[in-house]
């Protein structure tokens, strides 16, 4: 499978090597200095991208005029999620995107599922959720944390919103979710959610050794998304 890198930061140098490790090529790197547009990715089978949440979107419609199928990585764009599914369908492409590709997360989101319809509706405990990333990351709360949050408002019926607090954690009403995110050095990324009493803490987290995880989960996506149309998540790929 012959690759191209639309983003070629830290998280591109990792994709690249264990890209190659699982026998593909990498044909194309899109960076700062070479941007997307000034690329030739005539010979790529697809495209993986993880840059900045304001350059997803043209990267994603570039890809479609293109016809290159596109695995996206990049969080915080999904605000334009209706142009992008209609640009997909107009365009016959194809899309997979994930808020996090590693495998153990996509587990964690799944047993966070279930943690929180166990816990609706028992009386004395607060949710809270902590999202701690490297100092390179923008976006707050991160995209990992939203899916988080979002599976707690959609299972326990003890919540309908998130607020979100940076380096201290936010006051929070009734039915209101608290998310903390926190900037550290080389963190690649940790997320802990709590359910506190005065009794006892309840707590489940996920801590990211290094990016590989994420890594080889965008290449096992990219793997799995040749010959398919339309849009993806993860989900299909794990069969969640």
């Amino acid at each position: 499978m012959k690759i191209a890198l639309i983003g070629y930061g830290k998280m591109g140098k990792v994709i690249e090597g264990i890209a190659i490790e699982r026998g593909h090529s990498i044909v194309a790197k899109v960076n700062s200095s070479q941007t997307i547009d000034s690329c030739d990715l005539s010979n790529a089978d697809v495209a993986i991208e993880f840059t900045r949440p304001e350059l997803a979107f043209n990267h994603i419609q570039y890809c479609m005029d293109q016809q290159l199928p596109i695995v996206v990585g990049t969080t915080a764009w999904q605000d334009q999620m209706d142009t992008v599914k209609h640009l997909v369908s107009e365009k016959n492409g194809s899309l997979l995107y994930a808020s996090n590709f590693s495998i153990g997360v996509n587990i964690f989101f799944e047993i966070n599922r279930k943690l929180a319809q166990l816990m609706s509706g028992q009386a004395g405990y607060k949710a809270s959720l902590e999202e701690i990333h490297h100092l390179q990351k923008l976006d707050a709360p991160s995209g990992t944390a939203i899916t988080l949050a979002n599976g707690i408002l959609e299972n326990n019926e003890d919540y309908i919103s998130w607020v979100l607090g940076e380096e201290k954690p936010p006051h929070t009403n009734d039915y209101q979710l608290g998310i903390t995110s926190f900037r550290e050095p080389d963190v690649p990324g940790t997320h802990i959610i709590k359910y506190t009493s005065d009794i006892d803490t309840l707590s489940i987290s996920h801590e990211a050794h290094n990016r590989k995880g994420f890594a080889l989960g965008a290449v096992i996506a990219a793997e799995w998304l040749q010959n398919k149309k339309g849009i993806y998540t993860i989900n299909d790929v794990l069969n969640f």
